[in-house]
C-alpha cells in the first residue's frame, strides 16, 4: 500500500501531519476487535453529538451523512441511550489519559487507526480499550437481556469505547 498524508486543520490542531499505513478498516492489532466502525459510533450517538464536528474535512464525508450530530453544546438526547455518559476533556487531560497527537482521546485515535494510521500510542489504547470491557460484564450481570433502561450510562459509555452495548 502506498502512504497517503493526511493534514489535519482544525480547531484543536493546525498543521498536524500523519501517514496511512494501511487500508481503511484492515489489519488490526489482534488484540483489538471493535463492534462499531466510528461511521456507526456516529450514527448511533454518541458523545452527545458534540465530538469532532469541524473535523468533517478529515475523515470520510460518509461517516457524517447519518451522523448525530449537535449545532451547539453537548446535547445527551443525542446519545443513543439519551444520558450523559461522558467525562469533560478537561478530566482526561488531568488523568493524562490525552496523547498530545490526538487532542481529543480516545476516539480521535480510534478514528486514525481506523483510517489506516498506525502509530507510538496503539499499544495503550488498545490496553485501554480492552480494560473498558469489565463495564459490558457489568451490565451483563446485572441487567436482563435487551433492557435498555438498565445501566443507560454505562451502556452509552461503551458505546463510546466501541462496544455494542444494545446486544446485552
Amino acid at each position: 500500500m502506498e502512504f497517503r498524508q493526511v493534514v489535519v486543520n482544525d480547531k484543536m490542531q493546525n498543521g498536524y501531519k500523519y501517514f496511512l499505513s494501511e487500508k481503511m478498516g484492515e489489519n488490526f492489532h489482534s488484540d483489538f476487535r471493535p463492534e462499531l466502525t466510528p461511521k456507526k459510533m456516529l450514527e448511533l450517538g454518541v458523545f452527545g453529538g458534540k465530538y469532532m464536528t469541524d473535523c468533517k474535512e478529515e475523515f470520510p464525508g460518509s461517516w457524517y451523512e447519518n451522523a448525530k450530530l449537535a449545532d451547539k453544546g453537548y446535547d445527551p438526547e443525542l446519545n443513543f441511550f439519551r444520558v450523559r455518559a461522558s467525562q469533560s476533556l478537561l478530566v482526561w487531560r488531568r488523568k493524562e489519559w490525552i496523547h498530545l497527537d490526538d487532542p481529543r482521546g480516545w476516539f480521535q485515535w480510534y478514528c486514525r487507526y481506523y483510517m489506516g494510521r498506525r502509530h507510538e500510542d496503539d499499544e495503550r489504547q488498545i490496553k485501554r480499550w480492552k480494560a473498558f470491557r469489565r463495564h459490558w460484564s457489568a451490565v451483563k450481570n446485572n441487567c436482563l437481556k435487551g433492557d435498555w433502561d438498565c445501566r443507560p450510562r454505562q451502556r452509552q459509555a461503551l458505546l463510546h469505547w466501541a462496544y455494542d452495548s444494545r446486544k446485552i
